[in-house]
């Protein structure tokens, strides 16, 4: 059903509403779905912005976040009272959020202490080399047995041992007691149940699985891993399943009613693209793109550079489900970038035509590793590029080339996870923003070789924070009984290219990869006055000298004649 169009002859039979908060990296969102039809009722959507104080640094305003939160539960609830329903029937409210991106704030006053490290942030480069330095055999998967993760900047760990080591506000509120760290899930359930007046300190099992400091097998905190990253246990927030009542609201409109599920979006998605049984994924094309593969209730740990992470644990009493996952750092954000850094295109459905009037790359690879290459490859050093250039190529062409590295980025994602599993997926489910992109879609078939399925309603990261909610005991106005799940509309798109063609492209794709690695390092070499010297760099060094040497030669020998 359309956003916020509800007719009249629903009126009578909505029955029991769930709302969602969605807040994601570029946005956040409140929606309100029929527990008994998923059919989505209203919704409203505010961006959010992100700053870049540094070259690879991403934060967000934690008090920025929360306001888009309440001004979008505002409107949502004036866009139901304009269609005579009644927000009364609003039973419960999910949350679903970015994972990874680390707040500290102070109990005490309810301030946070720094901005929002986002997930994609850089700054913890150095940070995690000096970790993995400290392994054995400077190992990267050191901790991987009990995490399922690399020692990475990704993951919320080393931007909290980043924020203890690097801002004075936060050590000393960590040192006096005061501190209270969280993912962005943490942060609105406490602000929202009471904040500094009793406000609930909780993350659920999918959020803490993404910290460093969980360990996923006994599904709590783990004090061995606590400690090697030197973090103190009274911090971190109390851990939850992701679907139980965690507390209730206590301002606003929607004052009372409890928030009784929570998920990582991409568990959220997981779920809301009903992907309980083994073997089933899903692929988000969000900020980032994140591919996950359900894998039952065991933990499969992967030997092609996939994370283990928790997919979800509905209810207290019920076993965690576990899934695989391929993170890519750069999907919908190349769009952003495409728009605000180069001015190439206005708005992203500009980007679709562009692309689609040349309808090629013509040989041209764009590789948009900007904070580094995640999934299969764990490179932090690389950094993007666009190969292949000819002076025929045009912005068209730079265009497509981003449309087909979001894909290409996807198949090497896939690849790994057909390996690790042995049983090749046949079809793609897929979800988020970029999905309205048509081309996008269309290419992501041709690539992979498989059909691509997308659903009618693409707001299944909201719509499984929402299942989570209303499944909740206490609440139970939702069944996640597969016979009483809603059938799910959806369309399909099949490759139209020859799989000969597919492989040639991804071939050149995978070298355009090579090029890109190894190209930062986070400690310049400097001089003894503290500048960057050319002579540090050895073959740089030795270029200039043989050039030098090089033309007194040719004096000397031009002298003599």
């Amino acid at each position: 059903m359309n956003g916020t169009m509800a007719g009249s002859s629903h009126r009578i039979t909505l029955g029991p509403l769930v709302a969602a908060i969605d807040q994601g990296t570029s946005s956040t969102r409140f929606l309100v779905f029929n527990s008994k039809t998923a059919e989505l009722l209203s919704h409203h959507q505010v961006e959010i912005k992100q700053s870049f104080p540094k070259e690879g640094w991403v934060e967000e305003d934690p008090k920025e976040i929360l306001q888009s939160v309440y001004e979008c539960m505002e409107r949502t609830c004036e866009k139901l009272m304009q269609h005579n329903i009644d927000i009364s029937n609003i039973k419960a409210i999910g949350v679903t959020n970015q994972r990874e991106t680390t707040l500290v704030w102070d109990k005490e006053t309810g301030e946070p202490l720094y901005n929002a490290i986002v997930w994609l942030d850089l700054r913890t480069q150095s940070t995690v080399e000096r970790l993995i330095n400290k392994t054995p055999g400077r190992n990267k998967n050191h901790l991987r047995h009990k995490t399922g993760l690399p020692i990475s900047t990704y993951f919320s760990a080393v931007k909290l041992r980043w924020l203890m080591d690097n801002v004075s506000e936060v050590h000393e509120a960590v040192m006096s007691h005061r501190a209270m760290f969280g993912t962005v899930d943490s942060w609105l359930i406490w602000c929202l149940t009471g904040g500094k007046s009793g406000g609930v300190h909780c993350t659920d099992v999918t959020n803490a699985s993404r910290t460093m400091l969980f360990n996923i097998h006994t599904m709590n905190w783990d004090p061995e891993l606590c400690k090697y990253f030197g973090i103190p246990m009274e911090i971190l927030p109390r851990v939850r399943s992701s679907s139980e009542i965690y507390g209730l609201m206590k301002s606003g409109a929607l004052s009372g009613i409890p928030i009784s599920g929570c998920l990582g979006d991409q568990s959220a998605a997981l779920v809301g693209q009903m992907c309980f049984k083994d073997g089933q994924a899903k692929n988000t094309y969000g900020t980032g793109c994140f591919l996950l593969r359900n894998t039952g209730s065991k933990p499969v740990m992967s030997d092609h550079g996939l994370l283990t992470t928790v997919a979800y644990k509905l209810g207290r009493d019920k076993p965690a489900c576990y899934a695989l996952e391929g993170s890519v750092a750069i999907a919908g954000a190349v769009v952003r970038w495409l728009q605000d850094n180069l001015g190439i295109i206005g708005s992203s459905e500009e980007l679709e035509k562009l692309a689609a009037s040349v309808g090629t790359s013509y040989g041209c690879y764009f590789v948009p590793a900007f904070s580094g290459l995640y999934a299969p490859y764990w490179e932090p050093s690389a950094r993007g590029i666009i190969c292949g250039l000819t002076q025929f190529t045009n912005k068209s062409h730079v265009a497509f080339a981003a449309l087909e590295a979001v894909c290409f980025q996807t198949r090497e994602i896939l690849d790994a996870m057909n390996q690790d599993s042995g049983i090749p997926l046949n079809q793609l489910q897929v979800d988020g923003g970029m999905t309205s992109n048509r081309l996008l879609m269309q290419l992501q078939a041709d690539i992979l070789c498989i059909p691509v399925v997308k659903p009618s309603m693409p707001e299944t990261t909201a719509l499984g924070a929402a299942m989570a909610a209303g499944a909740a005991e206490g609440v139970s106005v939702w069944s996640l009984n597969p016979e009483d799940l809603s059938e799910v509309t959806s369309e399909k798109f099949e490759p139209q290219i020859n799989p000969e063609e597919s492989e040639f492209r991804y071939a050149r794709w995978k070298k355009a990869v090579e090029k890109s690695k190894n190209w930062e390092t986070t400690q310049p070499l400097v001089n003894g006055n503290g500048e960057i010297s050319i002579f540090c760099s050895i073959p740089l060094g030795f270029y200039i000298i043989g050039s030098m040497l090089m033309l007194i030669g040719a004096r000397y020998i031009t002298g003599k004649n």
